[in-house]
């Protein structure tokens, strides 16, 4: 079961990433592998009450990898850490299948609680450079984070954020036609739109921006179509 399942791992990122030229150098050289395969073993000691031992296990990937995942902490299949210096990973987060996250990305808590304050970030996600996912949100299914973003809400299936605080950039998920399937994802490098899309705040701002423009000249022809004061007297 370990050789299936660190084959699966090895065959994700030789397959996701396009800088790997081989098995054997993903096996060798692939902190994100390294980091995934101690929290395997960090994970199994933790859910038997070893909680030291997982921590120390945990310690020990952090100190050769650069990557904190907290042994209680519950990852899914074929995960990929890509570069993965800074990424840190909470205690109650919960990665899905196939999830896909860029260096310093951070799966945190904006609360001291007990119980359930991190993330559950659905299946074939990407978290961009730099995310920061904070509190007991959800991110669904095939969702992407830009890099940088600061998302505090939950993000809908199938949609793309960006931004401090995260906006979504598409047309909201829940508006589209629910008798036809969900297209497939498509893989977006550092989970940001490279088709050109703007920040969302951005475009409020031009649109009112484009309406007072518009406001003025309006008022402006109102003022030339008046009549002279010395005319009207007249």
């Amino acid at each position: 079961m370990p050789f299936m399942f660190l084959r699966e791992m090895v065959d994700a990122y030789h397959q996701r990433d396009p800088a790997a030229r081989s098995k054997l150098e993903v096996l060798l050289c692939y902190p994100g592998l390294h980091a995934i395969t101690l929290h395997r073993l960090a994970h199994g000691l933790w859910v038997r009450k070893f909680f030291l031992l997982g921590r120390m296990v945990s310690h020990m990937g952090r100190f050769l990898t650069g990557i904190e995942i907290h042994p209680g902490a519950q990852l899914g299949r074929r995960v990929v850490i890509d570069h993965g210096m800074g990424v840190v990973i909470g205690e109650t987060a919960i990665l899905g299948d196939d999830a896909y996250l860029y260096h310093q990305v951070t799966l945190g808590t904006a609360s001291t609680e007990k119980g359930k304050r991190h993330p559950t970030v659905g299946r074939n996600v990407i978290l961009g450079a730099g995310a920061k996912i904070l509190g007991n949100i959800v991110v669904g299914d095939g969702a992407r984070v830009g890099a940088n973003a600061v998302v505090v809400a939950d993000v809908e299936p199938g949609q793309t954020v960006v931004g401090i605080p995260a906006r979504p950039v598409e047309r909201n998920p829940a508006e589209r036609d629910r008798t036809k399937p969900m297209p497939a994802p498509r893989f977006l490098a550092y989970g940001t739109p490279c088709d050109g899309s703007p920040d969302p705040l951005m475009c409020q701002i031009e649109t009112l921006r484009a309406e007072l423009l518009a406001v003025e000249e309006r008022v402006a022809e109102m003022v030339r179509n008046q009549p002279h004061p010395a005319k009207a007297a007249e």
